[in-house]
């Protein structure tokens, strides 16, 4: 399978291109980066440390997506947005890892959607999927006795908070509840905040050193409490799964899907 990577400079990116040429089936034809990037023109092996592949860093995602089966996308809203019109022009699978997406922007990919196949995700990891998977059975399990606080951990330089994969535990938290998070959420608190309100799901963000990424989901009931934890030790996890959402995605009919599809969770 012919699979092009976005972003295929930074550190999502190299972990994709070595995740690729480790993987059997599949084939990396290309990488593109924004056209100010110092990578432009340098090989996408030597970037990622596995010697020289003889394919260079593009700045025209058009010409890479013509030549792919599908393309992999852990980049910024912005660019996401533009690479999800040309794969639904293209009429090839679209994985997107991005984070830090609107509600504009996630109405926009699910009009793309309507047209070729997009895998999305807030995490890639096999066990993220799992660990959401228990969190929407424990909060449908439990009543509203217990309290549900989702922290997260991440590196110094990551940009969007909460990270896309405590939204994703905090939707599946809401999901079993039967709430909307949008509703129920509690983004930070500051100062006099009053008594937790019964029912609602707080998020915590913690930022620093190059952690790669913690998560945690608590239930917190009168006298007890249930806490489920992901450590993710190597951003490959990510890579790994991202590339197993590509070769699964082909020759799906168009739609959204999500990695509980893809491992069929």
């Amino acid at each position: 399978m012919k699979i092009a990577v976005m972003g295929v400079a930074g550190r999502m990116g190299q972990q994709l291109v070595r995740a690729l040429h480790e993987t059997e089936g599949c084939t990396i034809t290309g990488g593109a980066e924004h056209s100010g990037s110092p990578a432009i023109g340098a090989d996408v092996g030597i970037l990622a440390g596995i010697g020289p592949l003889g394919i260079t860093v593009s700045p025209d995602p058009i010409e890479l997506i013509a030549g792919a089966e599908a393309v992999v996308d852990f980049t910024t809203p912005q660019a996401t947005l533009e690479i999800a019109g040309l794969a639904a022009n293209a009429r090839i699978v679209h994985v997107i890892g991005t984070t830090g997406l609107s509600e504009e922007d996630e109405a926009h990919i699910a009009a793309a959607a309507r047209h070729a196949p997009i895998i999305k995700a807030g995490n890639m990891s096999l066990g993220v999927n799992l660990l959401t998977a228990i969190a929407r059975r424990v909060a449908e399990a439990l009543d509203d006795d217990f309290d549900i606080e989702v922290v997260e951990m991440h590196h110094r330089d990551k940009v969007d908070a909460p990270s896309g994969t405590a939204l994703m535990l905090g939707e599946a938290a809401a999901e079993g509840r039967g709430i909307d998070l949008k509703e129920h959420a509690i983004r930070g608190r500051d100062g006099i905040t009053g008594a937790r309100p019964r029912g609602d799901i707080g998020f915590a963000s913690l930022r620093g050193g190059s952690v790669v990424g913690d998560h945690k989901i608590v239930f917190a009931g009168p006298g007890e409490r249930i806490e489920l934890t992901h450590l993710a030790g190597d951003r490959s996890i990510f890579a790994r799964g991202a590339v197993k959402a590509a070769m699964w995605g082909r020759g799906k009919p168009p739609g959204l899907y999500t990695m509980s599809d893809v491992l069929g969770l």
